[in-house]
């Protein structure tokens, strides 16, 4: 007799392309949903009156948790790119408990000695990013897939907050107690969709025929790959390092940023903004998948990024200029932002890995591009406090703005140049 585990197996090994897509999309989504939230509902709150060595309690929170964070990165470069298939609920299921007890600690523990459990809830957290996607990459339908994933951190980033808040408008919880209030409501659902999530059948002949396949990368082969790319890869890293700075900058901090705007009497902001932003990324990311040439595909990726920069520059510009309201404003930002930084947590190293037929596994690339990403983020967060503390956090986000459009449209230009060149010549090494 079957388990109603390997009966749900069976079915999405024999169910259509339509069924596979909308069970496995949905749980990954509601599945990262829930797991953001234990790491972000802390920012809806500003905790005012808490100062420590004349810095805002807060932005030492935050420093605490993205430098573990930070650090889990380059643990994960060799944990994720190594673990196998079979590991990873157990993996994942252990990191995220970590992750929920250190909030219970941080509300108990008087401050600032609470600090210490937000670098531990930030380390776990920061390698299942990679073990989620693992579920997803190698797939025909990988574009479709890992976009509902990723999309689940824009939506998500205003949900949990939207939570956050109600937990402590409506419920009178207070700052310290509310991120494990909220990891308590978030956690029974997160088992739920993690256990769904794990039932999902390998990458089939067909997927890895189309995707190449994928495979553990052991230190030698993670070299090899790194010198055989080095200059494209270096391109995309800085790349993707401003994104990052930008994006964790506009998360931690978008309480103040939307108090400066007036909007911090309104919750609601948080989740009316993101909803659109999500639907929009998830819409232009996900039509990709009818792209079957993966070195087109590739390309297509370089220019989606190149607007998305460009996106944030222009939509900064009008905005300074009364031209558009802050709402429509952050709604553009969040646009071109994510246009960028969603494709290099899901389906753009999927795409180059394919285009090069390199067996490999996407996590490496992930965790190698998001460990020095949030080195750049740790490193934004004390210039903005320790060398530029005087600009409003308004200030700081529109000058981030405009170096993110500038620069990261000359970075991802050149990276387009390099892989063009990069596949004439492979192409050319084939044909001998």
């Amino acid at each position: 007799m079957q388990t109603s585990t390997s009966r749900i197996t069976t079915w999405l090994s024999h169910t259509n392309a339509l069924n596979f897509t909308l069970y496995t999309s949905i749980s990954a989504f509601c599945l990262y949903t829930c797991i953001f939230a234990l790491r972000k509902t802390f920012g809806v709150a500003t905790y005012e009156g808490f100062m420590l060595w004349g810095v805002d309690y807060k932005v030492w929170m935050v420093i605490s948790q993205v430098v573990g964070y930070m650090l889990s990165k380059f643990i994960g470069i060799k944990v994720v790119s190594e673990l196998g298939p079979n590991s990873r609920a157990k993996g994942i299921l252990i990191l995220v408990s970590i992750a929920a007890i250190s909030w219970f600690f941080f509300a108990v523990t008087p401050q600032p000695y609470n600090l210490v459990f937000l670098f531990f809830n930030g380390l776990p957290l920061g390698m299942v990013w990679g073990l989620v996607f693992g579920y997803l990459e190698g797939r025909k339908y990988t574009e479709v897939l890992g976009a509902s994933l990723s999309v689940s951190f824009i939506f998500s980033a205003g949900f949990a907050k939207t939570v956050g808040g109600f937990i402590m408008v409506d419920w009178g919880t207070s700052e310290f107690w509310m991120p494990f209030v909220s990891a308590c409501l978030f956690f029974p659902p997160l088992l739920l969709f993690l256990w769904l999530l794990d039932k999902i059948p390998p990458p089939t002949p067909e997927d890895e025929a189309l995707r190449t396949k994928r495979h553990p990368m052991t230190g030698k082969e993670r070299v090899h790959f790194t010198l055989t790319f080095l200059p494209g890869l270096v391109l995309l890293v800085l790349t993707y390092m401003l994104l990052t700075a930008f994006r964790d900058f506009r998360d931690n901090f978008s309480a103040e940023i939307w108090k400066s705007l007036g909007y911090g009497d309104k919750p609601s902001i948080f989740t009316q903004t993101e909803v659109p932003v999500t639907i929009v990324v998830l819409i232009v990311i996900g039509s990709l998948m009818v792209i079957k040439n993966n070195y087109k595909a590739m390309i297509v990726n370089h220019i989606i990024v190149l607007i998305g920069m460009v996106t944030v520059g222009l939509s900064t510009f009008a905005f300074q200029h009364e031209l558009i309201s802050a709402p429509v404003w952050m709604v553009l930002v969040g646009m071109g932002l994510y246009f960028g930084y969603i494709q290099f947590n899901s389906i753009f190293f999927d795409r180059l890995i394919a285009t090069f037929k390199y067996v490999s596994t996407v996590g490496f690339l992930i965790y190698l591009a998001d460990s020095f990403g949030y080195l750049c983020s740790v490193g934004v967060l004390l210039y903005k406090q320790f060398g530029n503390s005087n600009l409003s956090w308004l200030n700081f986000f529109i000058q981030s703005g405009y170096v993110l459009s500038i620069a990261g449209s000359v970075l991802i230009t050149l990276s387009l140049i390099y892989f063009q060149a990069k596949h004439k010549k492979w192409e050319a090494s084939l044909q001998k």
